[in-house]
C-alpha cells in the first residue's frame, strides 16, 4: 500500500498562544510542515521551529489569497492540507485523516471536510460548514480574494466525514477591524468588487453594526444574480436581521421569504419568521413557521457545503413551539414540544425550567 504524502501549509502572524495546540494535533499525520510568517513579533517562529525548519517570510500586502498561494508554492508532497492557527483536529478526526491517508485514491483532486465553528454549553457543534481542505498539489489550485479568500477547486471532490475544529484565540475580539479596513481601502482605490466581495463586505458592515450600509451592499450582491445560492440565502437572512435592528418588520419578513426563492426553506429562516411573529404577538403565524422548521432535514444543506445552525434543526423550534402553545393556553401541546426539545438537549436550563413550570400547571388542572 502506497500512502499519499501531505504538506501542511499555514500562514501565521503572532500566533504564540495557539499554534502549538494546532501543530500538536496534526504533526504526526503530515509529511511536511510549511509555515509562512507574515511579520510575527512574538514567539511564534520560535515555537514553530520545534516542529519544522521550513519557515518562510512573506511581506504582508493586505491580501490573504496572495499569502496562501505563496504558502502552497512551498509544498513538495502529493497533497496540500491547509489550516489556521486556531484550528485543531480532534482525536477522532486525526484517526479519520490517518485512515484517509492510507486509502485515498490518486484520482481524488480535493477532499472536503466539515468545519466546526461554534459549540453549545455541552460541547456539541452548533454551527458548521464544509471547506475543501486537502488538495492535490499537481493541480495547482489557486486562492482568490484579498479578504475571506476561497480556494477554487475542481475535478473529483471527496466529501469526507473528517472535521476541522475551530477553537479560536484567547482574548480575541469578536470582530476585528482588519477585514473592514482592507475592503474600504479597496473601495478607495476604485477596485471593482466581485459578487463575493460585495457579500463579504456586507457581512463586515453588518458585524460592525453599520446596518444601512450592510443592507445596501447585500442588495447589490443579490442584484448581480451571480452569487452562490448559499450566500444568497445567508444574505437574505442578514438583510432581515438588519431591518429588524432598524425596527422595520415588514421589510424583514420580505427578505426572509425571498430566501425561499433560492432553494427549499431553511430552518434558520423559518425560525427567523417564527420569532418575528412571536415577538409581535402573532402566535398562530409563529406556530406555522416553527412547525415547518421541525420538519426540515439539515443533511441536504450539509451536502451543499452551506452554513448550518444545528440548533434550528433540533431543539430550538420545539422549545419555541412550547412558548407559543403556552401563550395559547394549550399546555399539553406545550409540554409535548418541550419534551421533544429535551430529547435533543437534556440539560438545557430553559427547557428544564419549562418542564417544571408546565408540570405545575398540568398538575393544578388535574385537581
Amino acid at each position: 500500500m502506497n500512502l499519499v504524502t501531505i504538506s501542511l501549509c499555514m500562514i501565521l502572524k503572532n500566533e504564540e498562544d495557539v499554534i502549538g495546540r494546532c501543530l500538536d494535533s496534526v504533526q504526526d499525520l503530515v509529511d511536511e510542515i510549511n509555515i509562512i510568517d507574515t511579520g510575527s513579533t512574538d514567539q511564534t517562529k520560535e515555537i514553530v521551529s520545534h516542529y519544522t525548519n521550513r519557515i518562510f517570510d512573506f511581506t504582508w500586502i493586505d491580501d490573504f489569497a496572495a499569502a496562501r498561494n505563496f504558502a502552497f508554492k512551498q509544498a513538495t508532497q502529493d497533497y496540500i492540507l491547509w489550516l489556521d492557527a486556531d484550528d485543531i483536529l480532534r482525536v477522532q478526526d486525526q484517526e479519520l485523516l490517518d485512515l484517509l491517508k492510507r486509502n485515498l485514491a490518486p484520482s481524488v483532486d480535493a477532499v472536503s471536510m466539515h468545519y466546526n465553528l461554534t459549540f453549545d454549553y455541552q460541547g456539541n457543534v452548533s454551527h458548521s460548514l464544509r471547506r475543501n481542505r486537502l488538495v492535490k498539489r499537481s493541480n495547482h489550485f489557486q486562492w482568490h480574494g484579498a479578504v475571506h479568500e476561497y480556494l477554487a477547486v475542481g475535478g473529483n471532490i471527496l466529501q469526507s466525514e473528517i472535521s476541522v475544529t475551530h477553537l479560536g484565540k484567547p482574548h480575541e475580539p469578536e470582530h476585528s477591524d482588519r477585514n473592514l479596513r482592507i475592503y474600504e481601502q479597496q473601495i478607495a482605490k476604485g477596485i471593482t468588487f466581485t459578487p463575493r466581495d460585495l457579500f463579504y463586505y456586507a457581512n463586515e458592515c453588518f458585524d460592525h453594526r453599520l446596518y444601512q450600509k450592510a443592507i445596501r451592499y447585500y442588495n447589490q450582491f443579490l442584484d448581480t444574480e451571480k452569487g452562490w445560492s448559499e450566500d444568497c440565502i445567508s444574505a437574505c437572512g442578514k438583510v432581515a436581521d438588519a431591518h429588524l435592528e432598524l425596527q422595520e418588520k415588514n421589510k424583514a419578513v420580505e427578505f426572509v421569504l425571498k430566501s425561499f426563492s433560492y432553494d427549499t426553506p431553511r430552518a434558520e429562516n423559518c425560525c427567523r419568521l417564527g420569532l418575528i411573529h412571536l415577538t409581535h404577538g402573532e402566535i398562530e403565524q409563529a406556530v406555522f413557521w416553527y412547525d415547518l422548521a421541525t420538519k426540515l432535514d439539515h443533511k441536504n444543506i450539509q451536502d451543499k457545503s452551506g452554513f448550518i445552525n444545528n440548533s434550528c434543526y433540533t431543539w430550538v423550534p420545539h422549545v419555541q413551539l412550547c412558548v407559543c402553545y403556552d401563550r395559547l393556553g394549550k399546555y399539553r401541546l406545550a409540554k409535548e414540544h418541550n419534551d421533544k426539545a429535551k430529547a435533543y438537549d437534556p440539560q438545557n436550563p430553559a427547557i428544564l425550567h419549562n418542564e417544571d413550570y408546565l408540570n405545575t400547571i398540568l398538575w393544578e388542572k388535574k385537581k
